[in-house]
């Protein structure tokens, strides 16, 4: 987790989003604010966000739709927003991937104390990010990462050479599995340093780790391409251990 958790606002009631960011930020957030779904996938695209706090009542595609979508291609926190009483919206939040629910109307700090809930149970799944990419040897649907020699093997037992962008691409992706990553950000880690972002340079280093994740029932879908957004790791299982565990 961020030292500075991040919070995306998801409502199409600007007045709400104003005063309810100002508040966030009194408790140390970094609040940003978006008014449908597209907008919000354009500032996860840009932004590290922690936890989403997602309105069921949106224009175009809701929040129970959008709760669904972000489970499947990230880990990140989301607590929906519903009408008092609306039973059915609770239970389709929590069944659709949501970590919480607040009714409305709320007091500001009831969801400022559900925020800090939530990040402290998720915070987990960051922690075991790190703990995998201090493991000597990842495994990935049939794969074999050694990180010490930077050797990867495919599921038929044939060593695959990586560059070293390549390598950090793939690190990248396999210590926050089915997390959306935009370009910018891949570029960041891919390089090791930030740098000015270069689309086609990021798109073909993809493509060429793409090409290499070839062997194997998962290949084609491992590494998939977001449009307008980036790129998400879809492997389903990554487990890490050190060498003498072997």
């Amino acid at each position: 987790m961020n030292p500075q958790p991040q919070i995306l606002i998801v409502d199409d009631d600007e007045e709400i989003t104003e005063l309810l960011g100002e508040y966030l930020r009194r408790f140390n957030f970094v609040v940003h604010a978006a008014g449908d779904g597209a907008a919000m996938w354009a500032v996860l695209a840009r932004h590290p966000v922690d936890l989403v706090v997602l309105d069921v009542m949106l224009p175009g595609t809701d929040g129970l739709q959008l709760s669904r979508e972000i489970r499947q291609r990230s880990a990140i926190a989301v607590i929906i927003l519903t009408a008092r009483g609306n039973m059915y919206d609770r239970v389709m939040g929590l069944e659709n991937g949501a970590d919480d629910y607040v009714s409305k109307p709320f007091e500001p700090r009831e969801l400022v104390a559900r925020i800090h809930t939530v990040l402290r149970r998720t915070s987990g799944t960051a922690d075991a990010g790190a703990d995998l990419m201090r493991s000597d040897v990842v495994f990935f649907d049939g794969w074999v990462l050694h990180r010490e020699e930077r050797t990867l093997v495919s599921p038929a037992g044939l060593a695959v050479a990586l560059s070293n962008a390549e390598f950090r691409l793939l690190s990248t992706f396999l210590q926050t599995p089915r997390r959306l990553f935009s370009r910018d950000q891949l570029v960041e880690q891919a390089r090791g340093r930030s740098m000015e972002v270069f689309e086609r340079s990021i798109d073909l280093l993809v493509s060429r780790l793409r090409q290499k994740l070839s062997d194997g029932p998962q290949a084609r879908s491992m590494i998939k391409t977001v449009r307008g957004a980036g790129y998400m790791f879809t492997a389903r299982s990554v487990q890490g251990r050190t060498a003498w565990a072997q």
